[in-house]
């Protein structure tokens, strides 16, 4: 018993063209790829690409990152420049007490106390969140600071390029501030805003949120992350309630030994900072001292951060 099996063979006509495609498709490949630009990677056109993808990922998380930035400010003023002073607690510094519409001739009230302090309290959380916390998951579980690694940059332009981000966001979360404390208070606690210098005020604010990013970094590269809610309770927590942002530091003339420690504090120069250039009719520190600081503590704390973060991405 014998079978056939027959051969499916294509038409000569679509083999011969098959062949002329294969035939020709073989030398334009390879003009292609011989022709092709050779990358020529540069230290600007990197770190513009990393930042371009910081911005990216925090244009995704934008709802998430405004909340944040948003809730603990607005409570802050809502409660002692609307709630207060409604229910007969204002608060005047150098006028004692006063409800709403009650006269601040010779005296500050609260609302004015609270807008640099304010601010410098979301410089330093925005600063801090916006470069730690990525830290320690791009360090554990995630490793994906191998991938950034890989980057044809130094690592120390890679640290760079952190707390530059970092900065970028805590600038952004100052800006957010502003606008809260000018609109949310009781009739008659309107703060009393005026800007007295526009280029020291925004040197005050990048010199900040750089100083707050770098020690971000620093944390961020030190800290062990099954103990990060200790970030809150030893450093965030102090940081705020010692840091100026509800009392100008001249008011704690009275607890002289309290006045000199909170000196310690970074925030304390924030606060005065912002304090000199928005609203001079309150008490505040030298500006020699704030200045020295803002950029002392920049330069210090950027170059322990880039330290430790070569350290352990070559580790």
């Amino acid at each position: 018993m014998t079978s056939t099996t027959s051969t499916m063979t294509p038409p000569a006509g679509d083999a011969g063209q098959a062949a002329a495609t294969g035939a020709g498709s073989g030398p334009a490949i390879a003009a292609l790829i011989t022709e092709a630009p050779v990358p020529q990677p540069t230290l600007a056109k990197t770190f513009a690409a990393m930042m371009a993808r910081e911005f990216r990922v925090l244009r995704r998380n934008a709802v998430g990152t405004f909340t944040r930035a948003v809730m603990q400010p607005l409570l802050f003023v809502f409660v002692f420049t609307y709630v207060m002073p409604k229910i007969g607690g204002g608060f005047m510094f150098g006028g004692g007490a006063g409800g709403a519409g009650a006269p601040a001739a010779s005296s500050v009230n609260f609302a004015t106390i609270l807008v640099p302090g304010l601010m410098a309290s979301m410089l330093l959380m925005q600063g801090i969140m916006a470069v730690t916390f990525p830290l320690v998951m791009e360090f554990s579980w995630q490793r994906t600071i191998e991938d950034r690694a890989l980057a044809p940059v130094p690592i120390g332009v890679l640290a760079t390029q952190k707390i530059t981000a970092g900065a970028a966001q805590a600038f952004i979360g100052a800006l957010i501030v502003f606008p809260i404390v000018l609109v949310v208070h009781a009739a008659g606690q309107a703060p009393h805003v005026h800007v007295t210098n526009w280029p020291l005020l925004a040197v005050i604010l990048v010199t900040a949120s750089l100083l707050t990013a770098s020690l971000g970094l620093l944390l961020g590269t030190v800290m062990d992350p099954r103990k990060m809610q200790m970030l809150f309770a030893v450093i965030l927590l102090p940081a705020t309630m010692l840091g100026c942002v509800y009392y100008p530091w001249a008011t704690l003339h009275q607890i002289r030994w309290l006045q000199y420690l909170v000196l310690v504090n970074p925030m304390v120069y924030m606060s005065e900072g912002l304090r000199a250039v928005l609203t001079p009719g309150a008490p505040h520190m030298a500006m020699w001292a704030i200045l020295t600081v803002l950029v002392g503590g920049t330069v210090i704390f950027g170059y322990l951060g880039a330290r430790t973060f070569t350290r352990r991405v070559l580790n």
